[in-house]
């Protein structure tokens, strides 16, 4: 895109961290990291799926970004809030989630959802730095969740509630 110019299209992207309660190769972790394949190409499959970051295997656990050597992160992109939304709590995805406190510490602000412009490829440093402003400023325009989640730049209207909490289980 060119330096100015204002993009027509936005898309979402989602990160999130866990840190593990023991390594990814533990019989403790074995009910998670037994799913991930099929987690992973269910995401793909998904209506809105843009882009998911992968590491050397067909996921991102073995992605670090420094200071956070002890977490495993996650980051996709995605069409709308909606798909994002439909996927995280409507399919098996969201039993998968419900089983978290099993393998991972409970980190108060793990995830964050912020706009980029259509056709860009966020980084796990920029993902990162998102996370802290979530962390630091509470929901915003540059980084926020579902329950307070922003429209696309530009657009106009209040935050809008997608009301998780009937779909998380844990």
């Amino acid at each position: 895109m060119a330096p100015g110019s204002i993009p027509t299209a936005w898309h979402l992207a989602q990160f999130n961290m866990s840190r593990p309660l023991a390594p990814l190769d533990s019989p403790l972790l074995a009910g998670f990291t037994s799913q991930l394949d099929a987690i992973n190409a269910l995401a793909e499959a998904a209506p809105g799926f843009v882009w998911r970051l992968t590491g050397d295997g067909n996921n991102a656990t073995d992605v670090k970004v420094e200071g956070y050597a002890d977490v495993i992160i996650n980051l996709s992109v995605w069409t709308s809030a909606d798909a994002l939304f439909d996927f995280v709590y409507k399919t098996a995805h969201a039993k998968v989630m419900a089983r978290r406190r099993e393998w991972f510490d409970r980190i108060e602000v793990f995830q964050t959802l912020f706009w980029i412009p259509a056709g860009h490829t966020p980084s796990a440093v920029d993902a990162l730095a998102r996370l802290e402003v979530l962390r630091a400023h509470g929901p915003t325009a540059d980084a926020f969740t579902f329950k307070q989640r922003f429209a696309p730049p530009g657009d106009l209207g209040p935050p809008i509630n997608m009301r998780p909490e009937p779909y998380c289980v844990a």
